[in-house]
């Protein structure tokens, strides 16, 4: 078994979920996929080419999960994530993270944080601001 599957099995498991935040009904696991990838064509291009990437490999790494418990939390995890996503076009309002989370993260997932704060900066960065740091 890989190391961190491991760590997200305990993370699932230690953690509480917040079953009121989700929706009461939960979605069966492809009808899910189907409603995330579609919620991510309301996104900048950018994020949603991540963010259909990383649904796909999460929903493919997780289909031979037997455990049910396991299957309820990953489910309602990617519900919640549906739920917060934004709802109209427009929306520049994407939720910032709970300061407390940053406190209850091992080292591994802060440094995972960091990695994906670095990759995204690159992704976002204009035309304009690569040319003054390359002559910087």
């Amino acid at each position: 078994m890989q190391k961190s599957v491991t760590l997200l099995a305990e993370s699932v498991s230690a953690k509480q979920l917040d079953l009121r935040r989700a929706s009461s009904a939960l979605y069966p696991p492809i009808p899910l996929y189907r409603r995330l990838l579609r919620a991510h064509r309301r996104l900048p291009p950018e994020m949603r080419s991540l963010g259909d990437e990383y649904v796909k490999a999460e929903f493919r790494r997780h289909r031979k999960v037997t455990n049910t418990v396991y299957v309820m939390g990953f489910l309602t995890q990617w519900k919640m994530y549906l739920d917060a996503l934004p709802q109209d076009l427009g929306a520049k309002n994407f939720r910032k993270l709970d300061p407390t989370v940053f406190e209850k993260m091992s080292a591994q997932q802060l440094g995972q944080l960091y990695e994906l704060m670095h990759a995204t900066k690159d992704v976002w960065k204009s035309p304009l601001n690569e040319s003054e740091d390359s002559t910087s």
